[in-house]
């Protein structure tokens, strides 16, 4: 086949991945031997022309920004960003055309160079299986402890034949067990929400009589990408079992997948350790173990903790009941009319007596992005331990708590892309293990007597009895599937999306935008005159526009600006300005309407 001839219309069937292994390695091949020592780079779809004609290409059009319209049809099946024939394989030959035509060298956008690509395609090119020595898990995991494995190696990806979706997304990883240096620093290309929408079957729903789902209630829960589904699915066909402590493979598999979750929040976090993960319920979980397990031992009659107007009824009622049952005192730090932390009352009400501040990172009701890191510094200058609320700021900003300095991070994993009734606990490993356990019962006991109990360090001294397992392994898959994208250009997106769709409704008569913070993520609440928040969400729902109507669970501070509830669209990457735009007609359709209350 010749160079001209590369395109996968001339690959035969494209259902079957095995037609394109020989187009894909001929085409990367003549593609290198083309341009040698120059590096390749892999952009979106957006601004290619499609098909045969490529002509117009332009690298240095394809580098920016993509524009946020709908890319022209594409000429292979629907694709995802953990398909075996992913879009960036198969337009290298249209960066082929303009490296020879205009002799651009892609290493200036920041994208990977020869070897970092033939690495990455490895697994298209036909590159010979991974044995089990190749990916560093013949021996077990020293951290993991001998009684938790049998097996020397047991078979991650289960009988053959049968491949773990998302295991191995870094192939320098898969084969030599650590990531590449400095790979995880090369820039990815602009994200494509277009092309990113096909990962989320539920986007594809039509509700409200036929309507396209517009799913624009992402601060309530994010859904769901088909890589997480796949990788639950997998889960339970093949290695579902407890975890630790058995003489079989299904169990050596279950654990590989559980410890290998805690290892991608590690990841994601930049945690030091894995011991520093705690699995939980959520968010809501998370906070009161901190209450009920640190909170109860450390703080007494007199101490102070502070929270902010900002918080979600789940990190205001724990620290109330704490505060009951010891007699210490709950302080708040207040907000301006923008719905911005005061920073200046925050230092006057830190003290000797302070011992903890808690507080969130982004407001689920107003979109508020807090100064964290300032608050966190002020609060460990005056000696007390911080807990950050991550729920809403996880899939929208880089978490790294190191450099944060936070001494707890806690955040839900149906936020962020994954399943429900899994959360994490981040903290400090020597904090943890000062820390007495909440619960007990299995798996966070070392040894028991009649007399006397020893507990396990953490992370396992808070993780008593059966846990999630799989929704665990489903929360790694979802933070694995982020990072591909790429944290950093989630947030430039959104923040685009966020302006363009703070305009549209600044500019609908008789709306009112609640929550105008300089630093905003993902939120856009609001009222309308003469309008019941219900009757909103319920006649955007018949144009099948999901949002949030109510409280959010954060009273305090819709009461902070005179109100009982909002209308609260929130956004997410697979949002586009379509769908905003969608939103702000329906909203004139309403205002235009004789619906008013």
């Amino acid at each position: 086949m010749s160079t001209s001839e590369l395109h996968p219309s001339n690959v035969g069937d494209l259902s079957d991945v095995s037609n394109l292994t020989p187009w894909l390695e001929q085409l990367a091949n003549e593609l290198f031997s083309a341009v040698p020592g120059q590096s390749v780079g892999v952009n979106q779809l957006g601004s290619l022309p499609q098909g045969g004609d490529r002509a117009g290409f332009n690298p240095a059009v394809a580098s920016a920004t993509p524009a946020i319209t709908t890319p022209p049809p594409l000429s292979v099946p629907e694709q995802r960003l953990d398909s075996p024939y992913s879009s960036d394989a198969l337009n290298l030959h249209a960066k082929q055309s303009s490296l020879h035509s205009s002799g651009v060298n892609p290493a200036d956008f920041g994208l990977p160079d020869e070897a970092q690509l033939r690495q990455l395609l490895a697994p298209r090119l036909g590159a010979s299986p991974i044995s089990a020595a190749e990916h560093g898990q013949a021996a077990v995991p020293s951290s993991f402890g001998s009684s938790f494995y049998f097996l020397d190696y047991a078979q991650p990806a289960g009988p053959a034949g049968i491949q773990v979706p998302g295991l191995h997304a870094d192939p320098f990883q898969a084969r030599h067990g650590q990531p590449q240096q400095g790979l995880s620093s090369i820039a990815r290309p602009p994200l494509d929400p277009h092309l990113l929408r096909k990962d989320f079957p539920i986007l594809r729903e039509r509700v409200s009589g036929g309507k396209q789902l517009i799913w624009l209630d992402n601060a309530a829960t994010t859904q769901k990408p088909q890589a997480v589904i796949d990788r639950i699915s997998h889960f339970y066909e093949h290695e579902n079992s407890n975890i630790h402590r058995a003489a079989h493979e299904l169990a050596a598999r279950s654990t590989d997948a559980y410890e290998g979750a805690r290892e991608s929040v590690r990841r994601f976090l930049n945690a030091k350790s894995t011991n520093e993960i705690v699995f939980v319920r959520g968010t809501t979980e998370a906070i009161n173990l901190v209450a009920k397990s640190w909170g109860e031992a450390n703080i007494g009659k007199g101490d102070e903790i502070i929270i902010s107007w900002l918080e979600h009824h789940a990190n205001i009622v724990p620290w109330q009941q704490l505060v009951a049952k010891t007699g210490a005192v709950l302080r708040v730090i207040p907000v301006n009319d923008n719905g911005e932390l005061l920073l200046d009352e925050y230092a006057k009400l830190l003290s000797p007596r302070t011992k903890l501040v808690s507080f969130t990172q982004v407001s689920n009701a107003l979109g508020t992005i807090t100064p964290a890191k300032r608050i966190i510094e002020l609060a460990h200058q005056a000696g007390a331990k911080v807990l950050l609320d991550g729920a809403q700021s996880v899939s929208h900003l880089r978490a790294d708590v190191q450099a944060l300095d936070c001494d707890w991070f806690v955040f839900s994993g149906h936020k962020v892309f994954g399943p429900t009734g899994i959360g994490v606990l981040y903290g400090k490993e020597a904090l943890l293990n000062e820390t007495p356990p909440w619960q007990g019962g299995g798996n966070m006991i070392e040894d028991v007597t009649f007399e006397n109990t020893r507990f396990h360090a953490a992370p396992f001294r808070f993780e008593a009895g059966t846990g999630n397992i799989a929704d665990a392994v489903g929360l790694g898959a979802a933070l694995d599937y982020v990072q591909r994208i790429g944290i950093d250009n989630i947030a430039a997106y959104e923040h685009q999306l966020l302006v363009y769709g703070t305009r549209l409704l600044s500019n609908i008569p008789g709306l009112r935008i609640i929550g105008t913070a300089q630093e905003k993520a993902g939120v856009l609440s609001f009222v309308l005159d003469g309008f019941e928040t219900t009757k909103v969400g319920a006649l955007l729902n018949q144009e099948g526009i999901a949002v949030r109507s109510g409280h959010h669970c954060a009273q305090p501070i819709l009461r902070r600006f005179g109100l009982e509830a909002t209308v609260r669209p929130s956004l997410a990457f697979y949002n586009t300005c379509s769908d905003l735009d969608a939103l702000a007609t329906a909203l004139l359709k309403i205002k235009s309407s004789k619906n008013a209350l």
